[in-house]
């Protein structure tokens, strides 16, 4: 198999370092160009970096050296020596917008981290274990734009990869009603306790933006398609309180839901430990083998003890019980900046990699 060459857009942010420390011995994958604002193009990725690289990971050799380009002034060039790229930049929306639109018309596809084109009706929004046939609606969008290879596939806000992958086995049941508070780590904001130190010893109840994406994005997942677009679902209702917490990495819900059917709790952690999809079906490299681990101790899951479970890209989940308000609550966590970000977006490149729809 002949190794994709990738562009990462916004390398040199914390989300670009890390798609860059994941392909570093990626098998099927291999850094070809590395771009960001004017500020740093022109440079070599050291020098960009020089002051910024938070990753633990040392930075590749062959990467340092690589001259940085200009994500919007370079963009022709890029699109002509890659194969794919994914999308990091720290742009106003309508920017990024139009900026991964100009590639997927330059015919390259783009795999993005930004919530730019999560709403757009032919733009699929992909967790990839839990609505992978999204991925139908590319035609379309090739057709809309009038282009063959060019494409745009979005990955979900990162704190819903902690709960929703729990939901999701349970939506037979009849999903009625969510609630949801998360608990998530400085890294989702870009941030260190270095660079952001007032966060230590601190809570901070708001987060622009998270709570009014989070109680949408889910029903773009779980919509269906029609007609060469993605009609969201109408249900369940869901309401969401995010707050900041002072933790490196790992976002963590609280979640509690009712159904049309209230399930057993046996029959809940039956699916859930069974649970699996086309990326495991399919082995891909960045898949976890195990998608739910499902933790019976009263204190478990832990942010430092079980965020990096198979590499972080396992989601977990505890305390399942019970509740006098709704029918059940849990706890369930990710690694926001590997299942929830970066990682997430490899193993959506993976999959559309691994049926065609990249080539």
């Amino acid at each position: 198999m002949r190794r994709f060459k990738v562009g990462i857009l916004g390398a040199t942010g914390m989300v670009g370092q890390r798609f860059i420390t994941l392909l570093n011995e990626h098998p099927w994958f291999s850094v070809a160009a590395v771009a960001a604002s004017p500020s740093s193009a022109g440079k070599t990725y050291a020098e960009a970096a020089e002051g910024r690289w938070v990753m633990e990971d040392p930075l590749s050799s062959e990467v340092a050296a690589m001259t940085v380009l200009d994500a919007t002034a370079d963009r022709a060039k890029i699109a002509e020596n890659v194969d794919f790229v994914f999308s990091a930049m720290a742009m106003p929306k309508n920017e990024t917008r139009q900026l991964e639109e100009s590639y997927a018309k330059l015919e390259c596809p783009v795999i993005s981290n930004d919530s730019a084109h999560r709403f757009t009706p032919d733009v699929p929004m992909i967790i990839p274990e839990v609505n992978p046939r999204h991925a139908e609606v590319i035609p379309s969008f090739r057709k809309r734009l009038g282009i063959t290879r060019g494409l745009i596939a979005v990955k979900s806000n990162c704190s819903l990869q902690s709960y929703l992958p729990a939901l999701h086995p349970l939506t037979e049941y009849g999903l009625e009603k969510v609630l949801a508070c998360t608990y998530q780590a400085i890294s989702g904001a870009g941030k260190t306790f270095k660079s952001w130190p007032e966060m230590v010893d601190n809570v901070i109840p708001y987060i622009s933006g998270e709570e009014e994406k989070s109680e949408v994005e889910p029903l773009k997942i779980w919509g269906t398609l029609q007609d060469g677009i993605i009609i969201p679902a109408n249900e369940p209702a869901i309401t969401v309180q995010c707050i900041r917490v002072p933790v490196t990495d790992g976002h963590m819900a609280a979640v509690f839901a009712s159904f049309v059917k209230k399930p057993p709790l046996d029959e809940i952690t039956e699916r859930w430990n069974s649970f699996y999809g086309i990326p495991q079906a399919l082995a891909l490299p960045s898949a976890p083998r195990k998608f739910i681990h499902v933790f019976t101790e009263n204190d478990r899951p832990q942010t430092r003890l079980d965020r990096g479970l198979e590499g972080g890209m396992a989601v977990s989940v505890g305390r399942l019980r019970e509740d006098s308000q709704y029918d059940i609550k849990f706890v369930s966590l990710s690694h926001n900046t590997l299942r929830g970000a970066a990682g997430g977006g490899v193993l959506l490149a993976e999959l559309l990699c691994a049926e065609g729809y990249i080539q």
